[in-house]
């Protein structure tokens, strides 16, 4: 199957003090220039989209002129909210491309064999997710701070990407979604709610995306330790 790769680079990164952290050097390179390069490297990809914000274009063009020796990147302009980023990227995409596999440009960890792993669950299942279980005990609270409840922890799994879905069952998803829009967090909520069934792969807790300033370091010594 025909494979775009989608790379959500559009955030305002409001948690890393602004700026994109896309652009912070990891281990000497931008932490964007491992998913382009993972991509550029795996076969099963036919080409990459790369959705971002306007103001970064420039910078993120000779970033993917370096990571990418073999492949078409499109650059694509984000929008308002992440679904209407990946919404653009898929837009974008070649009209036989068949499967969309849907990155967190700030997921620079992301290994060849996982990628390989849900790339293959996503095209027997039609929509595939890395995950990992979660450590901690999770809490529901209400508005009081108060506990409610205590999820059964062997139930829950934190979901990660890449996300792997048919191309034309996530548009089906998409435009229900687009009529009853409601906040979402990632790209499996779509295909929930329009009642596509997704398969979790087995993640890795190394798969970490950049979040806060902490996890560069942390980021850092995982590569120093690969």
């Amino acid at each position: 199957m025909k494979t775009s790769a989608i790379i959500a680079a559009a955030g305002a990164s409001s948690r890393m003090g602004g700026g994109s952290k896309l652009l912070l050097p990891l281990g000497g390179r931008p932490v964007i220039f491992y998913s382009l390069a993972l991509f550029d490297r795996c076969d099963a990809i036919t080409e990459i989209i790369l959705v971002a914000r306007q103001e970064d274009f420039a910078a993120l063009s000779a970033i993917a002129g370096e990571a990418v020796q073999h492949k078409t990147v499109k650059l694509v302009e984000g929008g308002a909210s992440r679904e209407i980023s990946v919404k653009n990227g898929v837009e974008a995409c070649a009209d036989d491309c068949e499967l969309l596999c849907i990155q967190d440009g700030a997921r620079p960890l992301l290994s060849a064999a996982l990628l390989a792993d849900v790339l293959a669950a996503a095209r027997e299942h039609g929509a595939a997710a890395l995950a990992v279980p979660v450590k901690d005990t999770i809490k529901l609270c209400g508005e009081d701070g108060l506990v409610q409840s205590t999820p059964d922890r062997n139930m829950l799994f934190a979901v990660q990407t890449p996300q792997v879905f048919w191309r034309a069952n996530y548009q089906k998803a998409l435009a229900a979604y687009l009529c009853d829009p409601v906040p979402i967090t990632d790209d499996c909520q779509l295909l929930e709610r329009a009642g596509f069934p997704v398969k979790l792969v087995p993640g890795s807790y190394e798969n970490l995306k950049i979040t806060t300033p902490e996890d560069i370091a942390i980021a850092e010594s995982l590569l120093q330790r690969a």
